[in-house]
Protein backbone atom coordinates (compact mmCIF):
# COMPACT_ATOMS: atom_id res chain seq x y z
CA UNK A 1 0.00 0.00 0.00
CA UNK A 2 1.21 3.46 -0.92
CA UNK A 3 -0.04 6.66 0.69
CA UNK A 4 1.13 9.87 -0.92
CA UNK A 5 0.12 13.49 -0.42
CA UNK A 6 -0.18 15.56 -3.58
CA UNK A 7 -0.85 19.26 -4.07
CA UNK A 8 -3.38 19.77 -6.89
CA UNK A 9 -1.81 21.91 -9.60
CA UNK A 10 -4.68 21.80 -12.08
CA UNK A 11 -5.77 25.29 -13.08
CA UNK A 12 -9.43 24.61 -12.27
CA UNK A 13 -8.92 21.91 -9.66
CA UNK A 14 -10.88 18.70 -10.07
CA UNK A 15 -14.06 20.13 -11.57
CA UNK A 16 -16.13 18.09 -14.05
CA UNK A 17 -13.77 17.51 -17.00
CA UNK A 18 -10.53 17.10 -15.02
CA UNK A 19 -12.35 14.84 -12.55
CA UNK A 20 -13.57 12.67 -15.43
CA UNK A 21 -10.04 12.41 -16.83
CA UNK A 22 -8.69 11.55 -13.37
CA UNK A 23 -11.27 8.75 -13.07
CA UNK A 24 -10.34 7.47 -16.54
CA UNK A 25 -6.68 7.27 -15.54
CA UNK A 26 -7.48 5.62 -12.20
CA UNK A 27 -9.73 3.08 -13.91
CA UNK A 28 -6.84 1.82 -16.06
CA UNK A 29 -5.24 0.27 -12.99
CA UNK A 30 -6.19 -2.90 -11.12
CA UNK A 31 -5.20 -1.44 -7.74
CA UNK A 32 -7.77 -0.09 -5.30
CA UNK A 33 -7.37 3.69 -5.40
CA UNK A 34 -8.87 6.10 -2.89
CA UNK A 35 -8.57 9.86 -2.53
CA UNK A 36 -8.71 11.39 0.93
CA UNK A 37 -9.48 15.08 1.48
CA UNK A 38 -10.18 16.41 4.97
CA UNK A 39 -10.96 12.90 6.24
CA UNK A 40 -13.45 12.31 3.39
CA UNK A 41 -12.45 9.10 1.62
CA UNK A 42 -13.77 8.40 -1.91
CA UNK A 43 -13.17 5.78 -4.58
CA UNK A 44 -10.94 7.39 -7.23
CA UNK A 45 -12.73 5.37 -9.91
CA UNK A 46 -16.07 7.04 -9.12
CA UNK A 47 -16.85 10.28 -10.97
CA UNK A 48 -19.54 11.21 -8.44
CA UNK A 49 -17.19 10.56 -5.55
CA UNK A 50 -14.41 12.63 -7.08
CA UNK A 51 -16.68 15.56 -7.91
CA UNK A 52 -18.12 15.49 -4.38
CA UNK A 53 -14.70 16.46 -3.02
CA UNK A 54 -14.80 19.94 -4.60
CA UNK A 55 -11.01 19.95 -4.88
CA UNK A 56 -9.51 23.27 -6.00
CA UNK A 57 -6.04 24.25 -7.22
CA UNK A 58 -3.58 24.25 -4.35
CA UNK A 59 -5.56 21.77 -2.25
CA UNK A 60 -3.65 18.87 -0.74
CA UNK A 61 -5.07 15.41 -1.26
CA UNK A 62 -3.87 11.99 -0.22
CA UNK A 63 -3.73 9.14 -2.71
CA UNK A 64 -4.12 5.72 -1.09
CA UNK A 65 -3.28 2.97 -3.57
CA UNK A 66 -3.13 -0.76 -2.90
CA UNK A 67 -2.46 -3.45 -5.48
CA UNK A 68 0.00 -5.00 -7.88
CA UNK A 69 0.30 -1.89 -10.06
CA UNK A 70 0.23 0.63 -7.21
CA UNK A 71 3.55 2.31 -8.09
CA UNK A 72 2.48 2.90 -11.68
CA UNK A 73 -0.93 4.17 -10.56
CA UNK A 74 0.54 6.67 -8.09
CA UNK A 75 3.00 7.95 -10.69
CA UNK A 76 0.31 8.43 -13.36
CA UNK A 77 -2.17 10.14 -11.04
CA UNK A 78 0.47 12.35 -9.45
CA UNK A 79 1.66 13.47 -12.89
CA UNK A 80 -1.92 14.30 -13.90
CA UNK A 81 -2.66 16.24 -10.72
CA UNK A 82 0.51 18.31 -10.77
CA UNK A 83 0.47 19.29 -14.45
CA UNK A 84 -1.21 22.70 -14.60
CA UNK A 85 -2.06 22.48 -18.29
CA UNK A 86 -3.83 19.11 -18.02
CA UNK A 87 -7.49 18.98 -19.04
CA UNK A 88 -8.05 22.58 -20.04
Amino acid sequence: MIKERVCVGLKNGLEARPAALFVQIASKFESHIAVVVDEKNVNAKSIMGMMSLGTIKGAEIELVVDGEDEKEAVAALKEFLTTEETAE
